[in-house]
Parts: structure tokens; C-alpha cells; sequence
């Protein structure tokens, strides 16, 4: 029997989560939200990533993503989480001004320790949860979850007002990371 969530058929496109170990609060600072951006517009123009959607909170990010075709998006999936784990885990030892710093890489130190995968720390949880999108309905459910996850959460009243987030396209304007639209 295979797993529930598995990225199947790569010309789809696929909802899926990527949290932080332990849920821990680390795009709360610019800086780490900037790092991931770009890795995935890196991928967008060198791995064939296509971005439908994206709401960075926290402790997550919420995404709608597919691939060009040919492409293998469990693949690129694979890339951005490996290469944006180690940017990151750089990125907070090296801000000096992260009040935090000692604590969160113990916690990704510690993650690691538990992970026979890694050998010296874990940035991620392990899963993405993919969910293949195969109806226009799915696609808007996501669609409107993601984008109103930040209202939910009391950060913003508007969805179009979170800045780290598709709705901002969505809605007309300009955002902070170009984005593919969902028709």
C-alpha cells in the first residue's frame, strides 16, 4: 500500500505545507522570508518550478506548485527544502542579532539527532502533505486557504494586506514573488 501523500502524476499541481520543526516561529524576521523567496525563484528559472501560490507565516508555508513539463516535482521539492534548510540554518548563525539564535539551532541540532535521515541537524519536518488539486473546486478551497490563512491567524484583516503572500497578485497588485495564476 503506498503513502497517502505522494506526489503522483508531476502534471499536476499539488497543495502542500512546509513547517519548520517543532513549529518553530522562525519567519517572524524579514531576512529568513527573503531566503526563501529566493530559492524558489531560483527554481522557478533554473528547475522548471512553476508557483500558483504561497503564504509564508511563521512557522510554515503554505504553497500551490506545479512543474514544467518533463519535470519532476518531488525532485525540485527535494532541492528547495535541502538547500533552504542549510540557508537558513547559516542565515540565523550568523545574524548576531537573532535573540533566539542559540535556542532555535539547538532545536535543529536536537531534530536531527532524532531523524536517521539527517546527521547533524533538520530544518523542516519531514513531509510536505501533497495533495494532488484534480478539480476546479479543490483549487479554489486551497486557493482561498492559503491566501486567508493570515486573516485566520490575526495578522492581517485583508488577505491582499500580507505582504509574504500571493493574495497580493491575486488581488491586482504587485507581490513580492511573481506567481503563475490559477484561472
Amino acid at each position: 500500500m503506498g503513502r497517502k501523500y505522494t506526489i503522483s502524476d508531476h502534471s499536476k499541481l499539488y497543495f502542500m505545507t512546509f513547517a519548520v520543526v517543532n513549529w518553530i516561529d522562525v519567519f517572524v524576521r524579514d531576512i529568513y522570508k527573503e531566503k526563501f523567496i529566493e530559492s524558489l525563484e531560483y527554481c522557478r528559472d533554473n528547475k522548471g518550478l512553476q508557483i500558483y501560490a504561497y503564504c509564508i507565516m511563521t512557522s510554515h508555508i503554505h504553497l500551490i506548485l506545479g512543474v514544467e513539463e518533463g519535470k519532476n516535482l518531488s525532485d525540485v521539492i527535494r532541492d528547495v527544502k535541502s538547500y533552504t534548510s542549510k540557508e537558513l540554518r547559516e542565515t540565523i548563525a550568523d545574524n548576531k542579532q537573532e535573540s533566539r539564535r542559540r535556542w532555535m539551532l539547538w532545536m535543529f541540532e536536537l531534530a536531527g539527532k532524532r531523524n536517521k535521515r539527517n546527521n547533524r541537524f533538520q530544518f523542516w519536518q519531514q513531509h510536505n502533505h501533497p495533495i494532488e488539486l484534480s478539480t476546479n473546486e479543490m483549487m479554489e478551497q486551497r486557493l482561498d486557504y492559503i491566501h486567508n490563512n493570515p486573516v485566520a491567524a490575526g495578522f492581517v484583516n485583508e488577505p491582499e494586506n500580507w505582504l509574504w503572500s500571493s493574495a497580493n497578485q491575486y488581488a491586482g497588485n504587485k507581490g513580492r514573488l511573481e506567481v503563475l495564476y490559477i484561472e
